[in-house]
């Protein structure tokens, strides 16, 4: 970690003045202000270093070094003044934005002659080919009228005078809607020395909203990088501003195609886009993708760019996972038009700006080296029945070893355009570069004030509280998350921070305030657009304390398990007999092998994103377990034994065992007999606060998977997938507003990500018929019995 000058605030980080709207939960904003005067100024002292490659696959990346610089903070882009400019003035003082614009650099994006290189494709004459929309040896005018479609696509460029007139604009524009956006300068320095080295840099983020696309060309722009062409998945329909788009860069859709998946189900589309990005790295020119942590949309431009990668059309490819935070998420519209584009311009006078956004560009890292040096093995991948199906009905444990196979988030019809189709090695590297960038960009976000107030609100303090009882709450998380080298987005006071989010979460709350009692209440209002709202917001949170909250599971398994035991003083231990006394008074002794097997069991049941693809999920599950123990929720304890642990002469009588060496993850100790330990929770008298909190945040995920998994007998199947996740949607919110609560539980990303866990269980089965892909229960799963059976699996998980 690095201390920041200025009492750990950058000159231009510090929090905005709260918005004054007409929000009834602000009349005691004030209140609140005066109320917290005497909390001494405490956060944004440290802040760590992230972005940095991953030391286990690319060891080669991180050791470059190319020129860091980890004490220069951040910048505001929206801050631009005369400094920033060669003259000086009352005069320039008004125009600046301009003049700083027109001094920014530009590169040039040569066109001509790609439009040929493109139609000479081999895998362009093939799909051509196959389809018959052009014969064998067709002259060059045929092609040209079969490709017509695509020649926008093809012709896109990056126009010098219209690319500093649309940032211009985006300056003004986002200056009316955010009220700051925070750059993190560290990396930029490296990425400026391998653009000078010749290095061909590919942007990745994960997409949360349409703003993303425009903001890392803006990022690079202001800091006179190459902007890269933009893949933007959104469909415009407005010939104007298609073209305007494509001059700055963006590869838009096809008119003919409503969405991304739609598009990529044309052969010709899928080659045209390949041949494509051959041509645009062989200019030079820089490429920004966006993936979806839900489906994996987007993930087919990193499979096209290692195979080209693997071809030898091209050398090499240097990726950046871009970590994009927002205190709020724009709204993004599917299909864009000049409509659209009045009414957001329309609410620009009518809402003044809130919220800021911060933005980290990571350390670039080679594919080359990550997908030659074996350091990121695909072997053990297994699908997930195999890994879970055996624990679930079989009651089998030592089947769960193992990693799970998520092939979905590259479907084998994006290589549809290849002369053959890979392996399912090769498939599964190219998803596993998928999901480490996924788990890249996601660590990389900074978890801002409005983030880490959700994660209180919804997982410790869901019946309310009070504000000085907040307070210490944020700082004491604040802390945990700089102690796990997590970037937060805000510095300054206390005060300051808790009054900035709960101004910008406050139609999403409930403030009362008693004229009798200094303290105003904070309660999370109990609807379901508040709750899915808070939900999102607290994704990050989740990330942060994945570790922690897969073995604060595991531990409530565990006890769900004693107290369902049917007596009230048992002996429950796998090492030593120990009395659980009373109902409510616990003092199980926890056997470290059972723990860690539950651990790894609900591991496999976590969405993609959350592990790095790297780390085996043995490994995982032990590093959870002994989060707990860093945390102070457990305490191991070790088991008495006949020979005392330092007798090496009594350990070495018996016979010497061998392993293989040729392991990478070998150690000398393999060979030795694994140490038993248990483990006790420190406060067995009243379970920690900290278990529960931890256990909450999975418990949305959970939770779906459950009432799915309940609610597959009231449908009629076979169903298409998406009308069948539109149903289970449904039936989600049904469920809660029945219950009146646990609404973070039927999110559209809910639904879809249980549905999805289901088919990769062997719950539903995909039927490929004439009109898509159908779902239906599979013959095993229609037995109520095994439906009950994984019920209990996975309800084993959740903490009531």
């Amino acid at each position: 970690m690095e201390q920041e000058k200025n009492d750990g605030i950058n000159k231009d980080t510090v929090l905005p003045l709260p918005i004054q709207q007409n929000r009834p939960a602000l009349s005691c904003g004030l209140k609140i202000r005066k109320m917290m005067k005497t909390v001494p100024p405490c956060l944004g002292k440290f802040r760590p270093v992230v972005g940095q490659c991953c030391h286990q696959c690319t060891p080669d990346s991180l050791s470059k070094k190319l020129g860091q610089n980890y004490s220069l903070g951040f910048h505001n882009l929206l801050s631009v003044n005369e400094t920033q400019t060669r003259y000086r003035g009352w005069l320039v003082r008004r125009v600046c934005c301009a003049l700083f614009v027109s001094g920014c650099k530009v590169y040039g994006s040569p066109v001509s002659g790609r439009l040929e290189r493109v139609c000479q494709s081999h895998r362009v004459k093939k799909a051509l080919t196959a389809e018959h929309k052009a014969p064998e040896g067709a002259d060059g005018h045929g092609q040209l009228d079969c490709l017509s479609p695509f020649l926008p696509l093809i012709n896109t460029c990056i126009s010098s005078g219209v690319l500093r007139f649309v940032c211009w604009a985006m300056l003004k524009m986002f200056a009316s809607v955010f009220g700051s956006i925070q750059v993190n300068l560290n990396h930029l320095s490296a990425l400026h020395r391998a653009s000078q080295e010749g290095s061909l840099l590919v942007y990745v983020y994960v997409r949360q909203s349409a703003v993303d696309c425009a903001l890392i060309p803006l990022v690079l722009f202001y800091h006179s990088l190459r902007v890269p062409y933009t893949v933007c998945p959104l469909q415009i329909k407005n010939a104007s501003l298609r073209s305007i788009l494509q001059k700055v860069g963006v590869v838009l859709l096809p008119p003919s195609a409503p969405t991304e998946e739609d598009a990529e189900m044309d052969t010709l589309y899928q080659s045209v886009m390949t041949a494509l990005v051959r041509e645009l790295l062989h200019e030079g020119q820089a490429i920004s993708i966006g993936v979806s942590e839900r489906s994996g949309l987007g993930g087919q431009w990193l499979a096209r760019i290692r195979q080209l990668i693997k071809e030898g059309s091209v050398p090499d490819v240097s990726l950046v996972p871009v970590g994009i935070s927002y205190d709020c998420v724009p709204k993004t519209y599917i299909q864009v038009g000049l409509r659209s584009i009045f009414q957001w311009l329309w609410c620009l006078f009518c809402w003044r700006p809130e919220g800021s956004v911060r933005i980290h560009l990571a350390q670039p890292f080679s594919v080359k080296e990550m997908c030659e040096s074996g350091r990121c093995r695909v072997d053990e991948w297994l699908p997930l029945q195999d890994l879970l199906l055996p624990v679930i009905l079989n009651n089998r444990a030592g089947s769960a070893f193992g990693q799970r196979r998520v092939s979905w988030l590259l479907p084998s019809s994006y290589y549809a355009s290849e002369l053959q189709e890979p392996s399912r090695s090769e498939r599964n590297l190219s998803i596993a570069i998928i999901l480490h960038l996924i788990f890249s960009a996601t660590s990389c976000m900074a978890v801002m004030p409005t983030s880490l107030m959700s994660s209180l609100l919804l997982y410790k303090h869901r019946k309310g509280v009070s504000t000085s009882v907040l307070c210490r709450d944020v700082a004491w998380l604040t802390e945990e998350l700089l102690f796990r080298n997590k970037d937060v987005g805000f510095g300054g006071s206390l005060t300051e921070v808790v009054h900035y989010s709960l101004s910008l979460l406050a139609p999403h709350l409930i403030i009362a305030a008693a004229p009798s009692k200094k303290d105003p209440l904070i309660v999370p209002c109990p609807s379901l657009a508040a709750t899915l709202h808070l939900s999102y917001m607290a994704k990050t949170v989740t990330h942060a304390f994945i570790s922690e909250a897969v073995g604060a599971c595991a531990v409530s398994a565990m006890l769900c398990e004693v107290a369902h035991s049917g007596v009230s003083s048992s002996v429950r231990s796998d090492v030593e007999g120990v009395e659980v006394k009373g109902d409510t008074e616990f003092d199980v002794v926890l056997c470290q092998s059972e723990l860690t097997a539950r651990a790894l069991q609900l591991c496999h049941l976590l969405p993609p994103g959350f592990m790095p693809p790297c780390q085996s999920s043995q490994s995982f599950a032990l590093d959870a377990i002994d989060s707990l123990v860093r945390c102070g929720i457990l305490i191991q304890e070790e088991v008495p034994r006949d020979v005392p642990i330092c007798d090496f002469w009594k350990k070495q009588e018996g016979p010497l065992t061998w392993t293989t060496s040729d392991d990478p993850y070998h150690s000398d100790s393999d060979c030795e007999e694994p140490d038993l330990c248990s483990y006790k929770i420190r406060q067995p008298s009243h379970c920690p606060e900290m278990l529960f909190f931890l256990c909450r945040m999975l418990a949305g995920h959970l939770r779906a998977l459950c009432w799915t998994t309940m609610g597959l007998d009231l449908f009629e199947m076979p169903l298409a997938e998406a009308e069948f996740v539109a149903q289970i949607h449904s039936h989600l919110c049904d469920t809660a507003n029945k219950k009146k609560q646990h609404y973070e539980s039927c999110s559209e990303e809910a639904a879809h990500t249980a549905v999805r866990t289901l088919i990769d269980l062997g719950v539903l089965l995909e039927e490929w018929q004439k009109g898509g892909v159908f779902l239906a229960v599979s013959p095993l799963f229609q037995l109520s019995e095994n439906r009950q059976k994984l019920h209990r699996f996975i309800s084993q998980y959740l903490y009531n």
